[in-house]
Parts: structure tokens; C-alpha cells; sequence
């Protein structure tokens, strides 16, 4: 049983994140918490035949300049399914699609001040589609860019550190294990990590 209890708990901000300040009483005494409340998130691993791995760029304001990330997006449909808006952001980001969405789990992207979650999904195989009917990219995804690059480029750089971006260091890590193992029915799963050798170094399209 935790050791802590919280006393008060108050709203300061409403708006895309909600912040609330908690009054916690702990073994040592009472203290207060900001906690910023937000949405839950999907991220996608999605490769193309050659084994290439679909990212952005992206301007992130918080840091005042682009990360390389994997497509992603928050769960901010209504009704919506993490299987759908994993769907969805493939769509729109990267004009891809996909049968087959297989789990890699959940990340909690900052658990010292924030309950956002982000579920990781694997597309190995993908194919080109159109965006949703009525989707307009705005914002910082007016201007984002979608390159491609080999996954054993992508498993290098995070495994070195140079993958800034959580969701995509953890999403590739993750992906490369699953590619590397044997599925249910037995088959084994390393064809993308080949392709990925195949396809030689990251380019854009």
C-alpha cells in the first residue's frame, strides 16, 4: 500500500493539457505536486517493403526546433480506439496503411509530472494511401516533413543515444525485438530488420 495520500487537489489551467496542483501527505509530512493531465497517445513503427522505417520531422515549440520522431498522435477523437487513431495518424502523417497493427506496449512519456501514456504499435508491412477525407494539416504538421530510414540505422542511433525523441527511441528498440523474434504461429519475424540491410542507408522519399 503506497505511503502517500492526497489531501486537496485543484485545477489552475483547463485547455488542450489540464494542470492540477495536489497537496499529498507523505511519510515525512505534507507536500504539493503539479501534475499535468493529457490524453493518452499512440506511436507507429511502420515499415515499407524495403524495410524502411517511416519518421518525421517535426518543430517541437517546448525546445524551439525539430525532433525525428515516429508518426504519432493523441487520442483526442471521441469514441475512438488506440487500433483507430493508430490508423488514423498513419493516414495523415505518412500516407500509409497497413493490415496488421501488432502491440509493443506503453510508455509513460514523464511520470514525475505528467499521466500522458503513449501505446507503441509495429506496422511491418505498409502500403501508400490517401489522406482521410477532409484531414488538413495545420500547425506544425503543415511543414512536417516524412523521411525514411533503415531500421538497423534507426536500432544504431537509438542504442547510441542520437534518437532524441522518447516515444521513437523506446518504438524502435521495441520493434526490433519483436522483428527478431518468432510470432505466434511460429514464423519468424527478422524479414523487416532484412529488408532494412537491404534498403542500405536512410533517404528521403
Amino acid at each position: 500500500m503506497t505511503p502517500f495520500a492526497t489531501r486537496t487537489s485543484r485545477i489552475v489551467h483547463r485547455g488542450f493539457s489540464t494542470v492540477r496542483i495536489d497537496e499529498l501527505d507523505g511519510p515525512d509530512g505534507p507536500f504539493t505536486r503539479e501534475v499535468v493531465e493529457h490524453p493518452d497517445a499512440v506511436a507507429i513503427v511502420a515499415l515499407d517493403d524495403a524495410g524502411r522505417v517511416a519518421t518525421v520531422r517535426q518543430y517541437r515549440h517546448p525546445l524551439g526546433r525539430e525532433l525525428l520522431e515516429l508518426p504519432a498522435g493523441t487520442l483526442d477523437v471521441a469514441g475512438e480506439t488506440p487500433i483507430a487513431a493508430a490508423h488514423r495518424e498513419l493516414a495523415e502523417e505518412v500516407g500509409l496503411a497497413t493490415d496488421e497493427l501488432v502491440p509493443l506496449g506503453a510508455m509513460w512519456n514523464s511520470a514525475g509530472w505528467s499521466d500522458e501514456r503513449t501505446l507503441l504499435f509495429l506496422a511491418a508491412r505498409t502500403r501508400p494511401a490517401p489522406s482521410p477525407d477532409g484531414f488538413v494539416a495545420t500547425d506544425e504538421e503543415a511543414v512536417m516533413a516524412v523521411e525514411w530510414h533503415a531500421l538497423d540505422d534507426l536500432l544504431t542511433a537509438a542504442r547510441a543515444g542520437e534518437v532524441e525523441d522518447a516515444k521513437t527511441a523506446v518504438g524502435v528498440l521495441r520493434a526490433a525485438a519483436r522483428l527478431t523474434a518468432d510470432d505466434p504461429t511460429g514464423h519468424a519475424r527478422d524479414d523487416g530488420r532484412e529488408r532494412a540491410r537491404e534498403a542500405g542507408d536512410g533517404r528521403r522519399d
